[in-house]
């Protein structure tokens, strides 16, 4: 009996550390089942790994809860203008900011005094830098809000200096375009809203002191004057010519500057649909001036109103070849993350930053953006006249315009 119980008793203790031993292995094999090898997940994976966290999922209930719930004007008016797909939006927008513009110049005078645009040019700076900094900037660096989830933000350097470098190569771009035009005109000048030339008023002042300074025998003998009087116009026709010149130059730098408009729209559609909205707004207000000075300029050079206006339609085609080519690379680069994905292994994208060439197009236009609303712009802004007390009412005028502008990025 004893013997029985002695038995009986080793066999449970057996049988008790198969069990734990099972256990423990199960425990050990689960554990290592759900290890997750970091080094194979992007910042999406990240992100939705984190959404599952208990402490994350309250703040999310709590950003619900508190968040308030508005349906803006704005908010239901852009849902009317953009209804599709971020490619069909771009489009959208492409035409809204290249047609309206243009069918404006029909109402213009062709006699239009470009320097009489600066309070709507400053509306402008103020909508272009609005939408640079509170949006492009923001949405480049930190990503768009979601109103359901409380976002996280994984600081990458590489990540971040690339996406730095965008912005100066964007930047630079236009810094070359700007100069090389100044270089081909002869130094007469960019491409601004103003197109100012003061080439002409020194012409005028020459000419004066040319008469000032003709002998007393050449005043009072009038015939030889009379018949002289022809041979100098030659003058006229070599500034024309050289003004021409610019015209030309300048729709070239034109449809430049709206291929980039382009990009700017499809980036940001693609990056989120507010995002494509306010830079679509951005855009149009900078275009109204913008076209407006170009249609002077080429009246000045000896463009008819019909001609001036066909010449503007044709670089609006540059805006519409920008968005093509800003969707084509978003749907090439989205196509290849995907292919990737579904591989062994994880696409680095450019220098194992995680981004694709289509995540470098906002960054891009942000840095023309800051471009044409600093350097290309301001300075026309700074110019000023003789007469104090019109000069300070037309600067708090701009001023306030430039509020304005910004204001309505804010909205």
């Amino acid at each position: 009996m004893g013997l029985f119980s002695t038995l009986f008793k080793r066999r449970s203790i057996l049988l008790c550390l198969l069990i734990v031993a099972s256990v423990t292995w199960g425990a050990i094999a689960k554990s290592e089942t759900n290890v997750i090898d970091v080094s194979q997940l992007n910042s999406a994976d990240i992100e939705d790994a984190l959404q599952e966290c208990p402490l994350v999922e309250q703040l999310n209930r709590y950003k619900v809860a508190t968040s308030p719930q508005t349906s803006g004007l704005t908010a239901q008016i852009f849902s009317v203008l953009f209804p599709g797909s971020p490619a069909v939006n771009a489009l959208l927008a492409t035409l809204y900011i290249s047609g309206p513009p243009n069918f404006l110049l029909a109402l213009c005078p062709p006699n239009v005094d470009p320097n009489s645009l600066s309070i709507m040019v400053a509306f402008a700076v103020g909508g272009l830098l609005g939408d640079t900094i509170f949006h492009l900037l923001p949405e480049i660096f930190l990503g768009e809000d979601d109103p359901n989830h409380v976002r996280f933000v994984m600081v990458e350097p590489n990540k971040n200096l690339l996406l730095g470098v965008a912005i100066i190569v964007g930047f630079m771009t236009f810094v070359a375009m700007d100069k090389a035009l100044r270089i081909a005109t002869g130094g007469e000048g960019g491409h601004n809203h103003s197109h100012s030339h003061g080439d002409s008023s020194k012409e005028t002042s020459a000419k004066s002191t040319g008469i000032s300074n003709t002998s007393e025998k050449e005043l009072r003998s009038r015939k030889v004057v009379k018949t002289d009087s022809n041979p100098p116009a030659a003058a006229p026709t070599e500034a024309s010519t050289s003004v021409k010149l610019s015209a030309y130059l300048n729709l070239i730098a034109d449809f430049t500057h709206n291929i980039t408009d382009g990009l700017a729209l499809s980036s940001s559609f693609y990056a989120s649909p507010t995002l494509g909205a306010t830079t679509t707004a951005a855009v149009f207000f900078h275009e109204i001036p913008h076209e407006v000075g170009d249609f002077a300029l080429l009246i000045q050079s000896g463009f008819s109103k019909k001609k001036a206006m066909g010449a503007q339609f044709v670089t609006a085609v540059g805006a519409f070849l920008g968005t093509c080519i800003g969707i084509a690379v978003q749907e090439l680069g989205n196509a290849s993350t995907g292919s990737s994905e579904l591989g062994a292994e994880r696409d680095l994208g450019i220098a194992g930053a995680g981004l694709s060439w289509g995540d470098m197009l906002l960054p891009f236009t942000a840095g023309t953006f800051l471009y044409v609303g600093t350097v290309a712009v301001i300075p026309e802004l700074l110019e000023t006249g003789k007469n104090k007390g019109e000069e300070t009412w037309k600067t708090i005028k701009q001023f306030m315009a430039i509020f304005v502008g910004a204001g309505i990025m804010l909205a």
